[in-house]
């Protein structure tokens, strides 16, 4: 069995930062073992945090404003808060404009790609040297309240230069979420191999069912991410996650395609028309109606759900990915959401103090009311209820599987990660894209990838 922090340990990112002496008096030397000290920004400044409102804010309303309340308590910076779903329409003509928030939570992997869009123009501001600021209200550094190995993946320094350009946030593991109780109903296991899928497949369209949805074609990142874990291990992800010369035209590849080709032939004809950012709450209800069996998403979306009507004996359950082969083991997708400063913010040391403050004990508290865990030492010893068996499946043996797709320049004709590899399984399942055009279509294009990789 892995254990997840296990896997995720690595040597904890720890930089100094220079202490600033008085005007005109040469600044004494630092103490090595005192933990740098963040200056206070200038008075009466107001800093614009924008933040989607995902399933955390819908689970504890508010929870963003509380934090942002705290932080002014505790700062005297005042904070002027955006917090929407379509977070991107609400920002992005104002930013067309020239006006930037100082800090946004978006993740990757939206529809609009916002996120994805500043790191290939390298509008995101560098926050390595907030790892070594002082916790606004506390005595520590936020590397120290950090767990180890989540500030040196590819989600948060999408360079590869070593440096920090996204703050890791709220944490997931991402896996198959299912009603456990028709499972019950049913006296159906749940599979651990993809033979045992396609069996569990042909029950439930014997009985008017389908196997298979998804909310967006968006949730297959973290499915294909954990599916390339499962097949080739992390020498196969890794490989596959930077374009590597003829990675597609291996025999893990080509298992990893025939998956998702047949998963499509599976799903529920309607996902598709509803796989969008405005619909996709009609997907996951296919769960809660046993319309599908399985679909893939995150922990938020129990929070999301939470007031949608549900079938007799419904219980939330998630698997992770069956193994590749009998005997293997799952694997699931550590997801996690980014907090990052534009390089045009207005308020830059004002912004670092704010992302700083995220860590702080009072805010994970916060955050906590609405579901939303951060990588935060001991934030998981006390979840209860759904939370605490979802947060289990590492312990239970799933592998973890955590990184993105490398970033590269924009080029011409060359479309997003989502375009290129998740989009087209919405052509797989209503039959306008057949499978042999998407696998050529991924090969070409990881090409120019692999060609054009930031670095």
């Amino acid at each position: 069995m892995k254990k997840f922090l296990s896997l995720l340990l690595t040597l904890t990112l720890v930089l100094s930062l220079a202490a600033c002496g008085a005007k005109d008096t040469p600044p004494p030397a630092p103490d090595a073992g005192d933990a740098p000290e963040t200056p206070p920004p200038a008075e009466e400044v107001t800093i614009t945090v924008a933040a989607l409102a995902s399933g955390y804010e819908e689970a504890y309303p508010g929870m963003w404003q509380e934090v942002c309340d705290a932080f002014t308590a505790e700062t005297g910076v005042k904070v002027n808060l955006i917090c929407d779903k379509n977070l991107e329409d609400v920002i992005g003509p104002s930013m067309q404009g020239g006006d930037f928030p100082d800090v946004i939570h978006l993740a990757t992997g939206r529809e609009k790609g916002l996120t994805e869009q500043f790191i290939k123009n390298r509008n995101i501001a560098e926050i390595t040297d907030v790892l070594s600021m002082t916790v606004p209200g506390e005595s520590v550094k936020v590397s120290d309240k950090i767990i180890g190995g989540f500030t040196e993946t590819s989600v948060t320094n999408p360079y590869g230069d070593g440096a920090t350009y996204l703050a890791p946030m709220f944490y997931s593991p991402c896996g198959l979420f299912y009603n456990a109780g028709l499972f019950e109903e049913k006296g159906w296991t749940v599979p651990t191999t993809w033979d045992e899928m396609w069996e569990l497949g042909d029950k439930a369209q014997a009985e008017g069912s389908y196997l298979f949805t998804y909310p967006t074609t968006g949730y297959f990142d973290a499915f294909l991410y954990a599916l390339m874990y499962s097949v080739g291990g992390p020498d196969f992800f890794n490989k596959a996650t930077t374009y590597a010369e003829g990675i597609w035209d291996t025999p893990e590849a080509q298992q990893c395609f025939d998956i998702i080709a047949k998963l499509a032939s599976y799903t529920n004809p309607v996902t598709p028309a509803q796989a969008n950012d405005q619909d996709f709450s009609q997907n996951q209800q296919l769960i809660l109606d046993n319309k599908a069996l399985f679909m893939p998403n995150g922990t938020w979306v129990v929070g999301e759900m939470a007031e949608a009507p549900k079938a007799d004996g419904f219980k939330w359950g998630m698997t992770a990915l069956p193994a590749a082969a009998s005997g293997g083991n799952g694997a699931s997708y550590c997801w996690l959401e980014q907090a990052w400063i534009p390089a045009e913010a207005p308020n830059l040391d004002a912004a670092k103090q704010f992302v700083s403050f995220l860590y702080s004990d009072a805010a994970c508290a916060i955050f906590a009311k609405g579901g939303a865990v951060q990588p935060v030492p001991g934030l998981t010893d006390n979840l209860e209820g759904d939370n605490k068996m979802f947060y289990s499946i590492y312990d239970n043996g799933a592998d973890a599987a955590m990184g993105n797709f490398a970033a590269y320049e924009s080029a011409a004709g060359l479309g997003t990660v989502r375009e290129v590899f998740l989009d087209p399984v919405n052509g797989l399942v209503n039959g306008s894209l057949t499978v042999e055009q998407w696998i050529s279509d991924v090969k070409a294009a990881s090409d120019q990838m692999r060609a054009n990789l930031m670095g």
